[in-house]
This record gives structure tokens, C-alpha cells and sequence, in this order.
């Protein structure tokens, strides 16, 4: 068997094979090491292969074991934090008992027949660049927050210390005044003590709309520094400056970062059920870029989901590829073509550029 390419330095997959044959467990120990996916970890039973997850990042389930069904072992191993992806291996013509692994977590099947050879070293590749992706997005989600989270403690900052410091500053020199001052009369303590009571209930009134804010404006306080708008709140829904974008992206994962990434590009989202709802969104007007899961260029795979841009048409069609080359989307009708998984600095900037 000719050796094929090794996966990309770095990203190498441990693989677990759970099987209690040893021809079958030879061959396919045979089949990963000429694939170029390292040595295989060999678990006979089920018991020992949930003892032995530490580290695994594909699981090569047999269903028939000594001590366990596959399904069995499948729930156990999705039960757990981070779980590894994992193929489950059955008998030829078991379509039913795949299909019911798929709807329980399982990433692909593989049947015990003659296309095991070849199709295994590509399921292996498969379910390794879709965990690459997933640990992306969760990089890219995580990234994402943290700089949500610093630029509002940034702006909130700011608008405390824009808000809070001249009430604050008042009442505090006139409290200096009453202390260092002996012979105010009454008449002035009163006063003073007024001015400082009205301090103290402008800072409250800060504090109580800090409080209620849900959605907010942001405004300019120095060149480059912003502050929150406390005297104008955005209603839910309000129209941003980029319009609208459209998302049809079937993976949940993938989905949610690439939606958070349009809104903080500035565009309003609507996630898309299927293609029909795509076609009937693109039809209105103020959308600006749609958002397709594209095919990989294999045959039979439709390079935008089949979705058909018109012509003429006031957006821009963005096309996701998954480990394929970006040729097929664009004569398709993209704009533009993103590999998976992509650089959320560099899908913002690029949905930017394309409306702008």
C-alpha cells in the first residue's frame, strides 16, 4: 500500500481501536500506520477502552464486543467533557444500527467489507480536520468574548469615570468645606449639605440607569476612546449600519461564531433554515452579504449548498470551504471564499471590505 501524506505537523490524532478480533485489529492497526495517523492503541473490550480515552482523539468502535454494545460504549464516551470523535465499526449491511450511532454522536460508520481499505484512511482525515475546525471556533468564540468583555469594561470605565467624577468631586469639597471651615453659619451648612445630598442623588441616578441598561449606544469621549450613551438606548432590533447578513450554515458551532463575527461587524443576522429561506430573504432589500456552507468540489457536492445567486443583486455571496479548493464557489457565484477553519481577524475585516 502506497503511504499517503501525513496529516498537518502537530495535529496528528491518537487513535483507539476497540475490537476484540485480532486480523481485524492487525489490519486496521496496518491501515492507520500506512495512512500516516501513527500507532493505533488496542483496546479488546469495553471496559478497558473506556479506560483508556486519556489522550485518544478518534475512537475505532467495533459494536459487537465481549462486555458491551458499541451503542453502549458510544453513550459512555459522548457522556464524557471533550470527548474524542468516534467511528463506529459494524457489520456489512447494517445501515439501521449506523444510522442510530449517528443520532447518538457518532462522527461516521465504517462497514466490515472490502471498501474498509480505502475508505478508512479517508474517515480518519475526515473526522481529524472536523475536530481541528470545532477547536478553532472554540479558540475563535473564546477570543471573540474575551474582547467583547474587555472593550465593555473599557467603555463602562470610561463612562463612570466621565459621569460619577464631577457629582463625586462637588460633594467631596463640600464636605471639605464644612470640616475646614469653623464658622459657617447655618444657614451656609444647610446649603452645603444640600449640594451635597444632590450629588449623592446624581450618583445613585448613574448608578440605577448603569443598572437598567440592556441594549446600549456607544459615543465618542476622546479621539479613539469610546464610553457608553447613557441618555439614548438602542431598541432590540434597531438597523446597524452594515445592514443585513444571511447565514446558511448547517453546523451549530460554526453557525454561532460566524453570526457573532457579522454582528460585531456591524450587520443584523438572520440565521437561514434551508435553502428555500435563503432564496426568500435574498429577495429583500438590505441585505448585504449571505453567508453559505459550500461544498468541498467532490462530485456531486454543490459548491454554495445550491444556492443560486441572482442577477443583478445588491449582496455579496461568502462561501465557507471545508478542505477544498475555492475555484468551484467562485464560479458558482462567490464573492469571496474562506477556508475552514479561518482567522476571525480576517473574516471580519473581509466582510467589511466586501460592503464597503
Amino acid at each position: 500500500m502506497r503511504r499517503r501524506p501525513v496529516p498537518e505537523s502537530g495535529s496528528r490524532p491518537r487513535v483507539l481501536l476497540v475490537d476484540d478480533d485480532p486480523t481485524i485489529a492487525r489490519l486496521i492497526a496496518h491501515i492507520v500506520d500506512e495512512a500516516g495517523f501513527g500507532t493505533v492503541v488496542h483496546a479488546e473490550n469495553g471496559r478497558d477502552a473506556l479506560e483508556a480515552l486519556e489522550g485518544i482523539d478518534i475512537v475505532l468502535l467495533d459494536h459487537q464486543l465481549p462486555d458491551a454494545k458499541g451503542l453502549d460504549i458510544l453513550d459512555a464516551i459522548r457522556a464524557r467533557p471533550n470527548p474524542p470523535g468516534v467511528v463506529l465499526i459494524t457489520a456489512h449491511g447494517n445501515e439501521s444500527l449506523a444510522a442510530a450511532a449517528l443520532r447518538r454522536g457518532a462522527d461516521d460508520y465504517l462497514a466490515k467489507d472490502p471498501s474498509l481499505t480505502f475508505l478508512l484512511p479517508q474517515i480518519l482525515e475526515r473526522v481529524r480536520r472536523n475536530r481541528e475546525l470545532r477547536k478553532a471556533l472554540v479558540a475563535a468564540e473564546q477570543d471573540l468574548v474575551r474582547a467583547e468583555r474587555l472593550g465593555a469594561i473599557g467603555e463602562m470605565t470610561v463612562t463612570l469615570h466621565h459621569e460619577i467624577n464631577n457629582p463625586l468631586m462637588s460633594a467631596s469639597a463640600e464636605v471639605e468645606l464644612l470640616l475646614s471651615v469653623g464658622s459657617m453659619s447655618e444657614a451656609q451648612q444647610r446649603e452645603s449639605l444640600q449640594a451635597v445630598r444632590e450629588s449623592l442623588r446624581r450618583i445613585r441616578d448613574i448608578v440605577r440607569r448603569i443598572g437598567e441598561l440592556r441594549e446600549v449606544e456607544t459615543r465618542t469621549y476622546l479621539p479613539g476612546i469610546r464610553m457608553l450613551n447613557l441618555a439614548a438606548s438602542s431598541s432590540p432590533g434597531s438597523p446597524t449600519a452594515r445592514g443585513e447578513a444571511l447565514l446558511l450554515v448547517p453546523e451549530e458551532d460554526l453557525a454561532r461564531v460566524v453570526a457573532m463575527l457579522l454582528r460585531d461587524a456591524g450587520f443584523v443576522v438572520q440565521r437561514c433554515r434551508d435553502l428555500a429561506d435563503l432564496e426568500t430573504a435574498a429577495a429583500r432589500d438590505g441585505v448585504r452579504v449571505a453567508v453559505v456552507m459550500g461544498g468541498s468540489g467532490a462530485a456531486g457536492a454543490h459548491a454554495l449548498a445550491g444556492f443560486a445567486p441572482g442577477t443583478p443583486r445588491g449582496y455579496r455571496v461568502v462561501a465557507l470551504v471545508a478542505g477544498g479548493v475555492p475555484e468551484p464557489a467562485r464560479d458558482a457565484g462567490a464573492d469571496a471564499v474562506l477556508q475552514l477553519p479561518f482567522d476571525p481577524h480576517t473574516f471580519t475585516k473581509e466582510m467589511i471590505r466586501l460592503v464597503e
